[in-house]
């Protein structure tokens, strides 16, 4: 068995002043006059907003011991040091739980959940409802390794497996993913069901083989190859030419948080409240410092080019999950929208489906109360 090393998040003074530094010293381009300015890209007035912020107000200290708040440790699994946070809740080591979390994300998509899932108890919920948590960083994100070359979901699934049977002991436990996460989800589900008794998905991932069957999911098709048209050429370079984007990244620090609060602004349910009321800029720049301080804007590109070389999301012909899947509908995903309910069945073993209110693309952060609400009422009739 793989060793187990605590672990704790530590930024020195010097690296972070680096980094703000960086950001002091910006040479600001060219920003289009235009009424929507998020239509070109990242909106430029929100931008310099948000660097002002992380200048002159992110207590990043104050995020380092928020990011240390629970019991998180490495351990060696194949060619990698997997980082993971291990919350052992009410649940006393009996109802596993891991969740995974996609790009650009990282494992603190989490935070506003771990409480509520590890120890309902302490937040007006039953104690028979908790889980042991387990939340991974993929490789190439955050405080996990880095690869020499992409890899994708498949290759992931396999290495969580392994974490939680060989590593952490739990022959059976529960998988939850959004994003990349339900990627890597749906293949633990789909190759490792001895183990996985059971999965819940806020984004479905698996395409089933063959196209659409009636008008409902030609019309689905239609509209995802559209928005893709409209948002997706963050996908087709980070597929494509992912060290393109790299060499752009690197050591500009301004440049990677401007990719990033792109995809948080434009996949969130932005249709009731602001885009700083769902993401405040503090959290934002926590999760932006997770791919800045580890320098994991790179390799956290590369997993869409390890995604097409391990085979992209359509199944072949008479592949299936089998494994039980839930799957949660947060309405406001803007670009990945979720497909009729016969086009999933035919990828997955539906057994639940739930249409939430609101939230979108990043569920546990947008909405926790109704991505925790629906976890429970899950694992419940598992």
């Amino acid at each position: 068995m793989s060793k187990i090393a605590p672990f704790e998040v530590c930024w020195g003074e010097a690296e972070v002043q680096a980094v703000l530094d960086q950001v002091r010293a910006y040479p600001w381009p060219p920003i289009p006059e235009i009424p929507d300015g998020w239509a070109y890209g990242c909106d430029g007035a929100y931008l310099k907003d948000l660097c002002a912020h992380w200048t002159d107000h992110y207590d990043w200290r104050a995020a380092v011991a928020d990011l240390n708040r629970y019991p998180q440790f490495t351990a060696r699994v194949e060619d990698y040091d997997l980082h993971f946070l291990h919350v052992v809740g009410e649940a006393g080591g009996k109802r596993p739980l891991l969740l995974t979390h996609g790009w650009p994300g990282s494992h603190y998509e989490f935070w506003g959940a771990v409480e509520k899932l590890a120890f309902p108890s302490r937040h007006g919920g039953r104690a028979e409802d908790a889980f042991d948590l387990v939340i991974p960083s993929l490789p190439g994100f955050g405080f996990s390794s880095k690869p020499t070359r992409p890899i994708g979901q498949r290759t992931t699934a396999r290495l969580f497996n392994s974490l939680m049977t060989e590593v952490l002991g739990y022959h059976r436990y529960l998988a939850q993913g959004g994003d990349w996460g339900a990627m890597v989800t749906s293949w633990l589900g789909r190759d490792h069901a001895d183990h996985v008794t059971a999965i819940h998905l806020n984004m479905m991932a698996f395409r089933p083989f063959g196209g659409p069957k009636d008008e409902a999911e030609i019309a689905w098709m239609t509209r995802q190859g559209a928005m893709m048209d409209l948002m997706g050429a963050y996908f087709r370079l980070q597929a494509s030419k992912p060290q393109s984007l790299a060499w752009m990244g690197a050591g500009n620090p301004v440049g990677q948080a401007a990719w990033i609060a792109e995809r948080f602004h434009d996949w969130s349910d932005l249709r009731e409240k602001s885009f700083d009321q769902v993401h405040p800029k503090d959290p934002l720049l926590t999760n932006i410092m997770l791919y800045v301080m580890t320098n994991s804007f790179a390799t956290g590109a590369w997993y869409y080019r390890g995604f097409l070389e391990e085979g992209g999301v359509a199944l072949k012909d008479g592949e299936r999950c089998e494994t039980p899947t839930a799957f949660a509908n947060f309405p406001g995903e803007p670009l990945y929208a979720a497909p009729p309910r016969a086009w999933a069945e035919r990828a997955y073993n539906i057994v639940r489906w739930t249409e939430q209110p609101r939230g979108g693309h990043f569920a546990a952060m947008e909405e926790p109360d109704l991505f925790v609400a629906d976890v429970r009422d899950w694992g419940r009739g598992v």
